[in-house]
């Protein structure tokens, strides 16, 4: 059987081709992919072929977040049977080295992450796909596997939620409102964050994070953002800040609205060299903590959806079939103001 998929041979353009499915090892099991989501870094690796220093191995196939149903498992597979349909969490770490064994799998340098550069690892653009049964997490009944190629970038704003320590009575403020700020409020409203403060520069965005969750929007290009925080917060700042935009600017300002004993957490990880005012942190005494994708998320993360605490079905995404792969991240780029999610349908 012949699979197919997306391959970029160079930045901005992709080329369908078809390849022999390989054989499964005994602890695997063959997906057929129904579902792949654009993120952030595949556009990166796309637009620019590359993200900063990393940059994209010949004949790249981009894309980690997925979804599908299992068509056939390896002999020493246990849990998963032919039919069920799973998201797969795209790192597999060594196992080996002490931070998998302390639990840290996230912090694994050997880990090897669909659709990365380093080391380069291939990602989820493809119909088919032979993956290791511990990284596939079945869906319920409730769940589409539309909905299951969003429990990636959602598993990351749940990662961030639990770094900041968001609890009943807090007051959040998530800088950004793309996908990543979008998951991370939804995780924030879920587990209990009293007030939630959003910033953005694109109306629509905060036209959406209204509908879904956030009390108070504010235009990032229209308001002086410190001076509305401070108003809504009584001069105190906010117990918790998320930067969620990715841009040096907003990540070297998180200091002006996070509460004295707050924190802050890094989500949107900015290149390059950050310009910081850590004597006016010191002075607040608040921690500053970062967010590199997550951990033992994913089982959680289903069952939020599942039980309709955070609801993933009313995110409309784009939605493209698999031969427009190449329309889809143009799309995803151009129509960015407007368009939340840009999902392929792989069949």
């Amino acid at each position: 059987m012949k699979n197919r998929m997306m391959r970029m041979p160079e930045k901005g353009h992709l080329v369908e081709m078809e390849e022999e499915i390989p054989e499964i090892k005994e602890n695997q099991v063959l997906v057929r992919i129904e579902y792949c989501g654009i993120c952030g870094s595949d556009m990166h690796f796309f637009q620019n072929g590359a993200i900063g220093t990393r940059k994209a191995p010949p004949d790249f196939i981009l894309g980690h977040e997925s979804a599908g149903t299992i068509v056939e498992t390896g002999k020493a597979v246990q849990k998963l049977k032919a039919g069920d349909r799973v998201a797969l969490e795209p790192g597999i770490p060594c196992g080996k080295c002490d931070f998998c064994k302390n639990g840290k799998y996230n912090l694994c340098p050997e880990i090897r992450f669909m659709a990365a550069a380093m080391p380069p690892t291939d990602g989820a653009l493809r119909q088919y796909m032979v993956y290791p049964e511990e990284w596939c997490f079945a869906l319920p009944e409730n769940i589409s596997t539309m909905e299951g190629c969003m429990i990636e970038p959602l598993a990351v704003g749940m990662h961030a939620a639990r770094r900041g320590g968001v609890e009943l009575g807090k007051t959040v403020f998530i800088i950004g409102v793309g996908t990543i700020g979008f998951m991370t409020m939804l995780a924030c409203k879920a587990m209990g964050a009293s007030r939630i403060i959003v910033s953005d520069a694109l109306p629509k965005r905060l036209e959406m994070a209204g509908k879904m969750g956030a009390d108070v929007m504010i235009n990032a290009k229209e308001e002086e953002v410190e001076t509305r925080i401070l108003h809504e917060t009584g001069g105190l700042g906010c117990d918790i800040v998320f930067e969620a935009a990715g841009s040096p600017y907003t990540l070297a300002s998180t200091w002006k609205y996070v509460k004295r004993g707050g924190v802050i957490v890094n989500v949107g990880n900015a290149g390059g060299e950050v310009p910081y005012s850590f004597g006016e942190l010191a002075r607040r005494e608040a921690d500053i903590r970062h967010v590199w994708r997550y951990r033992h998320i994913y089982p959680a993360a289903i069952e939020a959806v599942s039980r309709g605490v955070i609801p993933l079905k009313d995110i409309e995404p784009a939605i493209f079939p698999f031969e427009e792969s190449q329309k889809a991240f143009e799309f995803a780029f151009e129509q960015r103001n407007r368009v939340l999610k840009t999902i392929i349908k792989m069949f």
